[in-house]
């Protein structure tokens, strides 16, 4: 192992494409507007100059190689590498890597970290994933331009591929940031009849940390991290995952947390946060205390049912008829005027309707975002999202003070459901009591929780109590 070889490798981990052909095989870097040569045709031409120059002759040096490349309107560069290509197989086959289809999807990187035997070999590794799957558009921010981020988009299932990137950045301080695993439990916590949600995994890392650790071999990557840098007020220290605080938001149970295509490991569990993930994986760097910590309080975070669904009304009728629970109950209808719930939020945004005020009812918040989507002009949305509800239930009341909206409340704590102007909106109930009773801890994993079906029993046994 060189450092030529190890970059290599590290691009066609991450972008590299096998089909049936015995002399050529692609690397596929999905660069979208950021390498487009209509949006950006300055860009474009240092692209094309970095796989040429540099790219091209690492692979001529390394494996005998030619290259030529490709370019899409909308960003997506392809490196054609020509010629015998048996020695690229033999190596990646020798550390555990099959050449089909694309790779990053089921690589696995174990046999090959303990080759990269100094810093420099690591970096050169990193750096070829980074050249490739390593994002840095501008949406990849930590909330503003003040922290600036690099992200690699990691398509498939693949989470010990992630796990184990993680770890080789720890090996050379390069502390990663956040990791946004590809699981429901990330990507649409509040609606579990959400079905888009396998986004794949972003792992993020703050450029100020990528540019102390990290290294870029394409010219045009480096510019770019220095330009988005540029927009920092200060540089940013990571803190490493031992020693960061977080905060857990209650998330809904989503059919999909049983999907096959997840890894055995995390399949069927529930995660609070991603965090939580890492433990239950055995990573080193865990906060394996503060999740514990969260246990303590599980009714509070994991809601069996939406927290928030939005959708048409016809959409939220058929969600309530295929549901045994929610197609059962007597609802009590009632027009209920926006400005007595502003009012209520107003006094208190904590505020619970319809159960006990204390532990028990729907959150005033999420029944006030449910009434905004409903009542909302269609240019007061985004989507199913609207643009500011409070603001949108303020226009509304001044227009109209006496406007209402029609408000189903069931007789046991099932989705309180809101419906007018052809949409509707299921909100889940507050109820930690009931919720809490749902879960266990997989004998296997004492990390892993485990939630079962909730019924119409564990509901009237609440009730009746």
């Amino acid at each position: 192992m060189d450092t030529d070889k190890a970059y290599l490798l590290g691009l066609i981990i991450g972008g590299g494409v096998f089909g049936n052909a015995e002399d050529v095989f692609r690397i596929r870097l999905p660069y979208k507007k950021w390498g487009s040569y209509i949006d950006n045709p300055q860009r474009a031409g240092q692209i094309a100059g970095d796989i040429l120059r540099k790219v091209g002759q690492m692979f001529r040096a390394v494996y005998n190689l030619s290259v030529q490349y490709e370019a899409t309107p909308g960003g997506t560069w392809t490196i054609l590498c020509e010629g015998d290509i048996t020695e690229v197989q033999e190596d990646l086959t020798r550390y555990g890597i099959t050449c089909e289809g694309e790779i990053r999807g089921n690589a696995n990187i174990s046999g090959i970290v303990p080759e990269l035997v100094d810093d420099n070999l690591k970096r050169r590794f990193v750096a070829g994933l980074a050249d490739t799957i390593g994002s840095m558009a501008k949406s990849q921010r930590r909330f503003s331009d003040e922290h600036q981020i690099l992200s690699f988009e990691i398509k498939g299932y693949n989470f010990q591929f992630v796990c184990d990137l993680c770890k080789l950045l720890y090996s050379i301080n390069c502390i990663p940031d956040q990791v946004n695993w590809n699981h429901p439990n990330i990507h649409c916590t509040s609606d579990p009849y959400y079905s888009q949600w396998n986004k794949g995994f972003k792992l993020r890392i703050l450029l100020d940390q990528y540019a102390r650790f990290g290294a870029f071999a394409f010219r045009t990557k480096a510019e770019t991290s220095n330009e988005n840098r540029r927009l920092q007020q200060q540089t940013h220290e990571a803190e490493r995952c031992e020693d960061r605080n977080f905060h857990v938001t209650p998330s809904c149970v989503h059919p999909a947390e049983n999907d096959q295509r997840l890894p055995e490991s995390i399949r069927g569990g529930h995660y609070l946060h991603f965090r939580h993930f890492c433990t239950v994986l055995g990573c080193e760097h865990a906060p394996y205390g503060e999740v514990c910590n969260c246990f303590a309080n599980l009714g509070e975070l994991i809601i069996p049912f939406p927290i928030l669904c939005k959708d048409a009304n016809l959409r939220i009728e058929e969600i309530i008829q295929d549901d045994p629970l929610m197609s059962q109950r007597e609802y009590v209808i009632n027009n209920v005027s926006i400005s007595s719930l502003l009012a209520i939020y107003n006094e208190n945004a904590d505020s619970l309707l319809y159960g006990d005020a204390n532990r028990t009812g729907y959150s005033i918040t999420e029944v006030l975002q449910a009434v905004a989507y409903v009542i909302a002009n269609d240019d007061e949305l985004f989507g199913k999202r609207p643009k500011g509800y409070i603001q949108i239930i303020e226009r509304h009341i001044e227009a109209d003070e006496g406007e209402c909206v029609e408000i189903r409340r069931p007789d046991l704590l099932t989705p309180l459901v809101i419906v007018g102007n052809g949409r509707g909106a299921l909100i889940g109930a507050c109820n930690p009591d009931v919720y809490s009773s749902l879960v266990t801890r997989d004998p296997d994993n004492e990390y892993k929780l485990i939630v079962r079906q909730i019924t119409e029993e564990d509901l009237r046994n609440a009730d009746q109590t």
